[in-house]
């Protein structure tokens, strides 16, 4: 798949992201609570499958990449685990403040994310041009 193509099918994937935020708040309870699984265990397959592609080239790749791909997966274990040890709270103040913790939670990853395009716009553009610099002196 051409690098132009995946970031197209990242910003598709953004938009149902999206969407399905803006429908969180009119969808009933359970329904919510099994989306809400869905997309941690979606979530948690990608960072696994990001660890995995990091140690698999870790040959080809640089060790800051593959530290990055590596905490992100530590990161989503942590937030996960804490996520969860919180929600045996009952009372309604550590209620709210769970709820403030998962709006800062989400705001952190949709920044990190915004990060991460950025790095992948340039990241593209950089491969095309070198790609181009290549082809130039191939037939040099």
């Amino acid at each position: 798949m051409a690098l132009s193509d995946r970031l197209a099918k990242l910003a598709q994937r953004a938009k149902e992201a999206e969407d399905r935020a803006r429908a969180a708040s009119s969808t009933a309870r359970e329904k919510l609570r099994s989306e809400v699984d869905q997309a941690s265990e979606a979530a948690q397959q990608k960072a696994d499958e990001l660890q995995q592609r990091g140690e698999a080239a870790e040959g080809k790749a640089s060790d800051w990449w593959a530290g990055v791909q590596s905490d992100w997966a530590r990161h989503i274990a942590t937030a996960r685990e804490q996520i969860q040890a919180k929600k045996a709270k009952a009372d309604a103040k550590s209620a709210q403040f769970d709820a403030d913790n998962a709006s800062a939670y989400a705001e952190d990853a949709i920044d990190f994310a915004f990060g991460a395009v950025e790095e992948a716009e340039y990241a593209v553009l950089d491969a095309i041009l070198a790609q181009m610099d290549a082809d130039d002196l191939a037939t040099s």
